[in-house]
């Protein structure tokens, strides 16, 4: 039966339709997404850091000695305390002025990154093909590749 029906699908897809058979062509639409990758360049403001100022000033490093040399003696109750802290006062003075950065101008830059698209597209290919026909009173449909 096997060959049979194999015969008569190969043997009603070669002639024009004479019994009843139909033979239908079915199809299936095919997206594809190519991409397009291309550099995009722009020019951009970069800021530019660095110190604000003359740094420490005398009165700012002095001021520091004053409390920290209060607090040095409060602190130990001895005059070596104080000494130790009027130091570590104006360091910390000195220093937390000359950490501080701010923006002190711009610069033009110009930087480029890679930008990819895709560009989709939609086509109908063959799928299949189907045979439908009549043998001994019942309906056979038979699916095949062309």
């Amino acid at each position: 039966m096997k060959h049979l029906v194999t015969a008569v699908t190969f043997g009603l897809a070669a002639c024009t339709p004479a019994f009843g058979e139909v033979v239908q062509d079915h199809y299936k639409d095919v997206t594809k997404r190519v991409p397009t990758t291309y550099q995009s360049c722009e020019v951009v403001q970069v800021p530019i850091y660095g110190q604000v100022g003359p740094g420490a000033s005398g009165t700012d490093v002095l001021t520091g000695m004053i409390i920290g040399g209060l607090i040095g003696k409060g602190a130990t109750g001895k005059d070596n305390g104080a000494a130790a802290g009027a130091v570590l006062g104006g360091v910390i003075a000195a220093d937390k002025k000359n950490k501080k950065q701010q923006i002190v101008g711009y610069r033009e830059e110009q930087v480029c990154k890679d930008v990819t698209t895709y560009e989709v597209s939609t086509h109908s290919v063959y799928s299949h093909s189907t045979v439908t026909f009549k043998h001994d009173g019942r309906t056979y449909s038979l699916r095949f590749q062309k």
